[in-house]
């Protein structure tokens, strides 16, 4: 369900990877109009790099531009924008490696005869898994331990922790008489 994604989206709201899968639900669910949004938000967040590995973020995927544009033309199929989704191929033969020239060409036969594209997917059954070492610095230490009153001028100050200065009461922080003798 797109929720999943929201809430990964929400988190990191860069992570192109994440409109890219959301993009592909959309386009399951037939809402085509927030599909096209999501890969162009995809294809934004990719910042001009050919591809993006996720690998170091426990993803085992590669992102590739050239893959978010076919992507977005298939929607482009789906909402008859079919000038458009050449526009898009054509784009994506920039981006494209050149073993994947095929694959393109293809793809601008089918957009001229008016036929849809299958979007591209991160393959099923992955997902985002932290390796365990960046998992166990999440949880939080306490490098200082409690903070214990040292020295106040208040007599039996048993106040933890750290605020404004307190409001000078008159005599109040003097010594009593007897404590002077």
């Amino acid at each position: 369900s797109p929720q999943a994604f929201n809430k990964t989206i929400e988190k990191d709201n860069s992570l192109a990877v994440g409109y890219f899968q959301r993009g592909f639900v959309h386009l399951q669910l037939e809402m085509y109009e927030e599909a096209l949004c999501d890969y162009h938000m995809a294809f934004n967040h990719l910042r001009q790099n050919p591809f993006i590995d996720y690998k170091q973020l426990g993803l085992r995927h590669i992102l590739y531009a050239w893959e978010v544009l076919y992507s977005t033309a298939a929607v482009q199929c789906h909402l008859q924008q079919w000038q458009e989704a050449r526009v898009t191929l054509e784009k994506a033969v920039v981006w494209r490696p050149e073993r994947r020239r095929a694959i393109l060409e293809l793809a601008l036969e089918r957009v001229q005869d008016h036929l849809f594209l299958e979007p591209m997917l991160v393959p099923l059954g992955e997902l985002f898994r932290p390796r365990k070492k960046e998992v166990e610095q999440l949880d939080s230490k306490d490098f200082l331990g409690k903070p214990k009153v040292i020295s106040s001028i208040i007599p039996n100050d048993e106040y933890i922790g750290f605020e404004p200065l307190r409001p000078q009461k008159q005599g109040f922080y003097e010594p009593s008489a007897d404590a002077l003798r």
